[in-house]
């Protein structure tokens, strides 16, 4: 019986975190690889979503996964990158079902981080939770260590689908 694979994405326009997990029976789940994915902001926002889909294809490719999951951002008034972040969330979700046939889960930032332990936890604190949880020799720093969270609490059944 095959292990499922779950590809974890925290979107942006400047750069998408991303992981791929793996179930494993009876143990914490195995990180297969992850990454980022930047595009260059001298770019117009039309080649840099190229870009994202372009890379985001090859990952698919690759990897294969069973489960996608993608954190549903959250704006307050004063963000003023939210139209170039939801543009690129909506090319990431294009891309996932035109490319795997999977209709990603969205998973609210709040509800992920419970799944670690703490609903407020930055972004340092993550990385200390998922260099501590799966016994890593150094913690992730840049936007893959989310994705790394948001796969590992949507392979361990975690649903508030959007």
């Amino acid at each position: 019986m095959s292990q499922e694979i779950w590809l974890g994405i925290d979107p942006g326009l400047a750069i998408v975190g991303w992981a791929i997990l793996q179930e494993h029976k009876q143990q914490l789940p195995i990180i297969i690889d992850y990454g980022t994915i930047e595009t260059n902001k001298r770019l117009s926002t039309s080649q840099r979503l190229i870009e994202i889909e372009a890379d985001l294809r090859e990952l698919l490719t690759e990897f294969t996964p069973q489960g996608i999951a993608i954190e549903m951002p959250f704006f307050n008034r004063t963000i003023k990158a939210a139209g170039g972040v939801m543009q690129a969330l909506g090319v990431i979700n294009l891309v996932c079902y035109r490319e795997a046939k999977i209709e990603p889960i969205f998973l609210h930032q709040a509800s992920w981080k419970c799944h670690l332990g703490d609903g407020k936890a930055n972004k340092k604190e993550v990385a200390q939770m998922i260099t501590t949880l799966f016994n890593l020799d150094r913690s992730p720093i840049d936007d893959s260590v989310d994705a790394i969270a948001i796969a590992y609490a949507a392979l361990c059944g975690l649903r508030n689908n959007i």
